[in-house]
């Protein structure tokens, strides 16, 4: 069981730390949140929606670098991936074509899934007892600890 258990954490974790890499250093960091606003708005997005993906990416990075609300913080970076999948769909299969390509996003998608299925892992907050009392944490986190 040990190794379900590292094997759940070090997924949630990677998954945290891609998350908030690209909302925080991309997205805010390199291109500026006003930078990214304005590519949202060229692809036909409202800037609502820059902010949003860059609050999501970089929140629910760090609920998941540190386990906590995994499944919901998870779950709803999906949306956000599958966007991302989506803008990236025309560009080849391979990441490093120009402008992208779709298998790192889709990866993510999966990785998104996996965490949102298996939950936190041993080594999470959600397996705090305070927190198994939160109605948004994972039911199952019994379960990661043993």
């Amino acid at each position: 069981m040990l190794n379900q258990a590292l094997g759940l954490t070090m997924t949630r974790i990677a998954l945290g730390i891609i998350l908030f890499a690209h909302g925080y250093f991309l997205k805010v960091e390199t291109f500026t949140i006003e930078g990214t606003i304005g590519f949202f708005e060229s692809i036909g997005l409202p800037a609502i929606a820059a902010y949003l993906v860059i609050a999501g990416e970089i929140l629910g990075g760090i609920a998941l670098i540190l386990g906590a609300f995994t499944r919901l913080a998870a779950w709803l970076s999906l949306p956000i991936l599958l966007g991302a999948t989506w803008m990236h769909l025309g560009n080849n299969w391979v990441f490093s074509a120009e402008g992208g390509g779709w298998e790192f996003p889709i990866l993510l998608v999966a990785l998104a899934i996996a965490v949102g299925l298996g939950g936190a892992g041993k080594y999470a907050i959600d397996n705090l007892e305070w927190m198994k009392h939160v109605h948004f944490t994972q039911s199952t986190a019994e379960q990661a600890t043993t």
